[in-house]
């Protein structure tokens, strides 16, 4: 794929990712009006009891009027999510095979009170492209355009509750002997049990069907 069109999201999952490195350049849409139930504010990981969501949560606005997308700020006063999202972090991944290699820079993210939810996406993203060991270059949009002309619209990937139509081959998972495979849990999965060679998987994502 050349140019590709996609929304930021929390620890995105795997797809996502997979579109990223399959790509020359990326362009993250934030001129859009925030959607509820999407992978903007949430992600899901593999624990002990099977699939488990992380959500951050957001500020709404007090006078129903809708907020665009790099304006959402996060909310840090409804509960402590980083201490949560840490620990369940560690709960599932602590005795994966590379988790221990991420942990610093994750706790550091953590421990960053971030305005707005962008911001958490930004930092987020580093990690992940650091972790895999790839580049990406990246834009933003300015305005709102529902049809797009030179990019591949990828927007829908960011819905949480449609799954997209692409096929996840296996990799091992830390708790697959109890719950089975899941697919398309967030990145952390892949890279927890795959450290750098996740790129490799992502590469193998076949979006041309």
């Amino acid at each position: 794929m050349e140019n590709i069109l996609l929304q930021p999201s929390y620890f995105s999952p795997i797809a996502q990712y997979a579109a990223i490195l399959q790509s020359k350049h990326v362009c993250f849409e934030l001129a859009d009006h925030f959607q509820k139930q999407t992978y903007r504010t949430r992600c899901y990981i593999y624990s002990p009891h099977g699939r488990q969501l992380l959500n951050v949560p957001i500020q709404h606005a007090k006078n129903g009027k809708k907020t665009k997308t790099k304006d959402v700020k996060i909310d840090y006063q409804t509960a402590p999510w980083q201490k949560i999202h840490l620990k369940s972090l560690q709960a599932g991944y602590r005795s994966s095979p590379f988790y221990e290699y991420y942990e610093d820079d994750l706790s550091a993210i953590f421990q960053k009170k971030h305005l707005y939810l962008f911001d958490l996406h930004l930092d987020v993203h580093e990690f992940v492209m650091e972790a895999l060991e790839e580049k990406c270059e990246f834009t933003t949009t300015q305005t709102f355009d529902k049809h797009v002309l030179g990019k591949k619209d990828l927007r829908n990937l960011v819905n949480a509750k449609e799954a997209p139509s692409l096929q996840f081959p296996k990799y091992v998972q830390m708790f697959d002997k109890r719950h089975g495979f899941l697919e398309n849990l967030s990145v952390l999965d892949l890279l927890f049990m795959e450290g750098p060679a996740a790129s490799i998987y992502l590469l193998k994502i076949d979006f041309t069907k």
